[in-house]
């Protein structure tokens, strides 16, 4: 659905390049939540946000899309392994939630390819 897209590898690129940013100390957020939690949590919201913005989705699309978020979430946890448990900065929890924006766009794209 999107793993498959140059969308995609666009994203882990962009991932990549910002990778000095998790790697700098910053100013942590008052919830002292790490990288790893606010990125799982930040990726779900927006599929949430997708799927009850679909209501034409069927159960097998919203399975797909599932299956996708979760390689997708386990290729950023290989991207940032050395900073998952460390606190998130504001710095870095911006960018988390510009690429979590990013894939629901691209999901966004794919279920509007879908029914065209």
């Amino acid at each position: 659905m999107v793993i498959d897209k140059p969308g995609y590898e666009h994203l882990i690129q962009f991932l990549a390049e910002n990778l000095s940013l998790f790697e700098q100390a910053g100013t942590t957020r008052a919830d002292n939540k790490s990288v790893g939690e606010l990125l799982e949590e930040c990726i779900a919201e927006q599929i949430i946000h997708l799927c009850t913005q679909h209501t034409e989705l069927e159960m097998n699309h919203r399975s797909i899309i599932i299956r996708e978020v979760d390689g997708i979430v386990y290729d950023f946890q290989e991207v940032l392994s050395s900073v998952l448990e460390n606190p998130v900065t504001e710095e870095q929890a911006e960018i988390i939630s510009e690429v979590a924006l990013l894939i629901k766009n691209l999901f966004d794209n794919a279920v509007a390819d879908l029914f065209d």
